[in-house]
């Protein structure tokens, strides 16, 4: 690890002694595999010569970076570290030993929970690394990293903007606009769209002005266009996004032809990168993921899905970095939706399973995705029938999340629970007023607006009232339509064919089943597919086509079977059991399944 090198300043060079001590612990620490015993050693040995305190106190870094690096010995790493920090030479090219032991203790006080006391830490080294530019960007944005980590998202965003004024200032506007975007990202989570706004065209207008490294400058804009896009995909403009997709894609195909330069930047505050190359190209692929599974084109995300997760598993046994498995999780999290939507619940359990054994390795990625967890479990429950584990699962989720796009999905998706169940309207009721798409509706989701609507039309369809049911389809349509949002274009179809056909329109009727079907079978969405195919046979049956009405039978006996399949096989798995966890860490053992325990009725 770079960071843990111990390599000796040329103000050093003539201390023969010293020398030939560093010499052998970075031989040692290099080694493969690394003596670390043997390096540690080595640096102790420094301190027998009595060493200057320019050197003593290099000396307390290297050793706590090392043990920091390499060993569990958190507790001596932090005794080196700590002396590191008090042994003060007044001399100016030492001020780096400082700030990076300030750094590294403020890292491992958060390791050992003790946030508190990383903090004043780093604020105390930012305030004296004015000087420094390089020490001066990192420590900010370790700071606002720390707040963000506890979800202090207005601090975390004054202190990059504070980075971005410093970076102005000291002239380097590639790290400026790198501090903006941060600020531009955490505003988007925040949901303060009026102050994004004008950031992000703000940066727009600084990373195409810009002109240096080839490299830096397509990872500003590859940044940027993530940004754009995830913009869009959380307010549901599944249409509007395309430009901007594109653009990334063909961003990360440029970069991917570059050779990284060697020559370092000539203003030191420069010297920042955001994310390696490897690291964005998983990124495109995930938000080509996101992209393709709101628009219904589902066969697509799972091929963007299998060569991230490719890509991961290389990168994942060289790089141990956190984020890698946050790609990891949320790919998996998309792919599981498409499985139960493609009929593959037996693969979507074991995929869930997945998620909570990565989630078990790290604590902090279970905080951030149990909420997804219990929901995707929950839109598992539904796809077997098991409705009182469904609720169970949303209820859950909903206690763990304050995103209110996901709380949305959640009450929508446990509506849809209570108008099956048919015998609970006042819970009903009370969730369909807060969901409600015509008056005061809690997100600004295009997507999740639409579906609102056609939550309603079902509830209503369902009570008999087949006027006000198409009027929330239709709107439901118009709204799909706009933003290419397919799987509920195809649901809308069906229903509302299903609709005429029990007024006795058959014509009508058979003009929204037979496009419905289309979109299903491109999807594909096998629940309207098997629905499809019921009602063109019924339809076709009392028509008197009996050749339509025998093809129309043969598919929906075809679909049948296969989801019947898939239902016994995913029932009978040992991760089945994971329906009915609701409280604290995911189990980590699963008891074998007897066989299925759920009604196949709703599936026939």
């Amino acid at each position: 690890m770079a960071a843990a090198a111990v390599v000796a300043p040329q103000a050093e060079a003539s201390e023969s002694w010293y020398l030939a001590l560093l010499g052998f612990a970075e031989h040692f620490r290099t080694s493969s595999p690394p003596k670390i015993r043997l390096c540690v050693h080595c640096l102790q040995a420094v301190f027998q010569f009595k060493p200057p305190q320019r050197i003593e106190a290099r000396t307390h870094l290297q050793l706590g970076s090392v043990l920091y690096h390499h060993t569990k010995n958190s507790e001596l790493a932090r005794q080196h570290l700590e002396k590191a920090l008090t042994c003060r030479p007044q001399i100016p090219q030492f001020e780096d030993v400082k700030f990076e032991a300030a750094s590294l203790l403020s890292e491992l006080y958060c390791l050992e929970n003790s946030v508190d006391a990383a903090k004043p830490l780093l604020r105390k080294a930012i305030q004296i690394s004015q000087q420094t530019p390089y020490w001066h960007c990192r420590l900010l944005f370790q700071l606002a990293q720390l707040h963000t980590l506890e979800k202090d998202l207005v601090s975390a965003c004054d202190l990059l903007g504070v980075g971005a004024e410093y970076a102005r200032v000291v002239g380097s506007e590639y790290t400026r606009a790198l501090f903006l975007l941060s600020k531009g990202m955490l505003l988007l989570m925040e949901r303060k769209l009026q102050e994004v706004h004008p950031l992000l065209t703000l940066c727009g207008q600084i990373v195409e002005n810009w002109q240096g490294n080839p490299i830096q400058k397509e990872s500003l804009r590859v940044f940027f266009l993530v940004l754009q896009v995830t913009h869009y995909l959380d307010a549901g403009q599944v249409k509007s996004v395309k430009p901007c997709l594109k653009q990334l894609q063909q961003c990360i195909q440029t970069i991917s032809t570059l050779h990284d330069d060697e020559i370092l930047p000539s203003n030191p505050a420069d010297l920042f990168h955001w994310l390696p190359k490897e690291h964005m190209c998983v990124l495109v692929y995930l938000v080509t993921v996101m992209h393709s599974m709101q628009a219904g084109y589902l066969e697509k995300a799972q091929k963007y899905t299998d060569k991230a997760l490719m890509q991961l598993e290389k990168l994942k046994m060289l790089d141990s970095s956190p984020i890698l498995s946050s790609f990891q999780v949320i790919l998996l999290e998309h792919i599981i939706m498409c499985r139960l939507v493609t009929g593959h619940k037996a693969t979507a359990l074991h995929e869930i399973s997945q998620v909570c054994q990565l989630c078990q390795q790290s604590p902090r990625l279970f905080s951030n995705h149990a909420a997804q967890l219990h929901t995707l479990l929950g839109l598992y429950c539904i796809s077997v029938n098991c409705m009182d584990n469904a609720e169970a699962q949303f209820t859950t989720a909903l206690r763990l999340t304050t995103h209110q796009e996901l709380w949305t999905f959640i009450v929508t998706n446990l509506a849809s629970v209570y108008i099956r169940e048919g015998n609970r309207h006042q819970e009903l009721y009370s969730l369909l007023e807060r969901i409600n798409p015509d008056h005061n509706f809690p997100v600004s989701s295009h997507c999740l607006r639409a579906a609102a609507f056609y939550i309603r039309g079902l509830f209503s369809f369902f009570q008999g009232r087949y006027n006000e049911a198409k009027r929330f389809l239709r709107e439901t349509l118009k709204m799909s339509n706009a933003e290419d949002l397919n799987r509920l274009t195809a649901c809308s179809l069906v229903l509302l064919g299903h609709i005429f056909y029990v007024l006795g329109n058959h014509r009508e009727s058979n003009n929204m089943v037979v496009p419905a079907m289309q979109l299903a079978s491109k999807i594909p969405d096998m629940s309207v597919q098997l629905w499809s195919s019921a009602l063109l046979r019924d339809l076709n049956k009392a028509c008197g086509n009996t050749i339509d009405a025998h093809e129309a039978a043969q598919m929906h006996q075809n679909f049948s079977q296969q989801l019947l399949q898939d239902h016994i096989e995913a029932c009978s798995l040992p991760e089945h059991n994971l329906t009915t966890w609701t409280d604290g860490s995911p189990p980590v053992q699963f008891q074998a399944q007897n066989g299925p325990t759920t009604s196949l009725a709703s599936l026939l």
